[in-house]
């Protein structure tokens, strides 16, 4: 404390402020509220929580003195963002995989005209012909490989 008042927290407690009180630096005599704040208007349920997460910001400032919990929170929602990208990619290639084992059953026009049988959007069409325009499940490696990253520790993550 130092000086002839007592901390906001000690003074709200009703108690003797020593010189050497934790709380003087960060309560201040002349900001009560902040005490107040803290102290009573958080509702005791809520407490152990605000105590969890001042020891959880702690320790993330003490490993990443530059971004603290900010970094961890990050690095997260990045690993949260590429475990999305590649349900997806496991998504479109089960669809892939199902569409190329079942049958295609296309439905036969029914023209009076030989010659319009025969016209190219017909070939394109063909059942035969669509598994060659299906067959893209090869190419997600290279959606694997761009899920490969550096951790927030510099370590490579696949």
């Amino acid at each position: 404390m130092g000086g002839n008042s007592p901390c906001a927290s000690c003074k709200l407690l009703r108690r003797r402020c020593a010189k050497d009180c934790i709380f003087a630096p960060y309560f201040p005599s002349d900001d009560p509220h902040k005490f107040a704040i803290v102290h009573k208007e958080l509702p005791i349920h809520q407490r152990a929580d605000a105590v969890s997460s001042l020891v959880y910001e702690a320790n993330a400032r003490v490993r990443d003195p530059v971004y603290g919990c900010v970094g961890a929170i990050s690095y997260l929602q990045n690993q949260v963002s590429q475990l999305q990208m590649q349900l997806a990619v496991a998504q479109a290639e089960i669809l892939c995989i199902q569409m190329q084992n079942e049958p295609v059953v296309m439905p036969t026009p029914q023209m009076d005209d030989p010659d319009d049988a025969r016209s190219s959007s017909s070939s394109f069409l063909h059942p035969n012909n669509l598994p060659q325009y299906l067959n893209f499940a090869s190419s997600s490696n290279v959606i694997h490989d761009s899920l490969k990253r550096e951790s927030i520790f510099g370590d490579i993550i696949s």
